[in-house]
């Protein structure tokens, strides 16, 4: 099999990410910050070794400001309705997952006003076009940093600093970039960052976190057992207890950390020169095809290793149906979760073809990727 849907979930991973997630099965799965033993504190310091290498990926002063969920859909849940509340106003863009659209619908049924920026091909108009969206309720400003359609990168960088020129604060959900960009919370001027362990940092499914600014307090998404400070009968103040009850994923987070370490290992200019090389080939290529149209930026352009297509006289479901069953090609084909983003770019009743490449990836297969769609066009 040919796996060409990274922007899903990254596979195959590094091979010590299951080795770690096997040793504490194998070793210390005790429930961690839940006891004194030595298992426990085991598992405890796992947790945090990770955590600790999240807060160094992202420059974030204080790991305690790392909070983990179970993906980047709880940690925009949390973000959002942990901050927002009846009576502020959230600007977004057209070019956002459900896991942030839907989220903000819920709450705008709950008194929240939403305002979504229609995102054109000029970065310039993006920015104009978000300043002049800010009103004096204005609280939040929540952006994808990468589209996980059209593989675009927003001016991040740019997008803060307009957020905090405004006193408003400044939410990414940076689920296709964390990973493959460099990110700085600080130099960015982030507030909030979600992201998921499953992606581009080659963690298991089921792990995730939220980086909470130090001075942003969010009403917890959940209540309940921290391990510590039992003698409260309200949730903790202190972090990352607050916003962390119940027990933590000791064996996900324990292959995140794995993930992490590759990533410090290879190099995070290693990994993302060789996902552009890999994109610009498949552009390229796909380009020759005729009847293929290609959507997203122009190859010269930074983008993040997603490339989505449509073919003449097929429905992309087919083609990705073809694609799988003939050939052994994994890509993803439909709305991608989505249609705002469809909308955007005009394919909201036909859907796409989408083929998100990872470090693991191969110039022979994009090539197989290719005779592939040749043969179906022909």
């Amino acid at each position: 099999m040919i796996y060409l849907d990274n922007a899903a979930s990254t596979w195959p991973k590094p091979p010590e990410v299951a080795e770690a997630m096997l040793q504490v099965m194998r070793e210390f799965a005790a429930n961690p910050g839940r006891s004194g033993h030595r298992l426990a504190l085991q598992a405890a310091a796992t947790i945090e070794q990770t955590r600790t290498r999240l807060a160094k990926l992202f420059h974030v002063k204080n790991p305690n400001d790392v909070i983990f969920t179970q993906n980047a859909t709880e940690s925009i849940n949390l973000g959002l309705k942990g901050y927002l509340k009846p009576g502020d106003h959230v600007v977004t863009t057209s070019l956002e997952h459900n896991s942030v659209r839907r989220p903000l619908e819920f709450l705008r049924q709950n008194g929240i006003d939403v305002t979504y920026v229609t995102v054109s091909d000029s970065d310039d108009s993006l920015l104009r076009d978000v300043e002049e969206s800010f009103r004096k309720n204005t609280k939040l400003l929540v952006v994808t940093h990468a589209s996980n359609l059209t593989g675009r990168i927003l001016p991040i960088e740019q997008l803060g600093w307009i957020a905090r020129r405004h006193n408003v604060k400044f939410m990414v959900d940076a689920s296709q970039t964390a990973g493959f960009w460099p990110i700085d919370v600080e130099a960015m001027n982030i507030d909030l960052l979600a992201f998921p362990g499953h992606k581009s940092l080659y963690g298991p499914q089921g792990t995730g976190g939220l980086y909470i600014h130090p001075e942003l307090d969010l009403v917890p998404l959940l209540h309940g057992g921290t391990g510590g400070q039992s003698e409260l009968a309200e949730q903790p103040p202190t972090r990352p207890d607050r916003y962390e009850s119940g027990t933590r994923n000791t064996v996900g987070i324990a292959g995140l950390g794995a993930g992490l370490k590759f990533i410090e290992e290879t190099g995070l200019e290693t990994i993302r020169k060789h996902e552009e090389q890999l994109t610009r080939l498949l552009i390229e290529e796909l380009s020759a095809i005729p009847g293929l149209a290609l959507y997203g930026p122009d190859r010269d352009q930074p983008r993040c290793p997603v490339v989505s297509f449509s073919m003449e006289g097929y429905d992309a479901n087919e083609v990705g149906f073809i694609l799988d069953t003939h050939y052994q090609i994994a890509v993803r084909a439909g709305l991608h979760c989505s249609p705002l983003a469809h909308e955007t770019v005009g394919t909201i009743r036909t859907g796409l073809v989408r083929a998100s490449l990872g470090y693991f990836n191969t110039e022979q297969e994009i090539g197989e990727l290719v005779r592939a769609l040749k043969e179906i066009a022909g």
